[in-house]
């Protein structure tokens, strides 16, 4: 009942600008941690799977020319 009390009693602009700019000064670094270690991840994950693609391109290149001699 309290919270709610406060809740509208603050201006609009504190409600929504005020305190999501506060949020973000106090976990903002660990927002930026996360999302720099999940985008670090994906990066990893893609350069993982061109790196396979491009051994099995290589692997079917040589393995069809050598039939192709026979």
């Amino acid at each position: 009942m309290a919270t709610k009390g406060i809740a509208h009693a603050v201006p609009w602009w504190v409600k929504w600008i005020a305190v999501p700019v506060a949020l973000l000064v106090v976990f903002g670094g660990v927002l930026l941690s996360v999302a720099g270690f999940v985008i670090g991840l994906v990066f990893k994950a893609l350069l993982l799977v061109a790196i396979i693609a491009g051994l099995v391109f290589v692997v079917r290149k040589f393995t069809s020319s050598s039939r192709d001699r026979r």
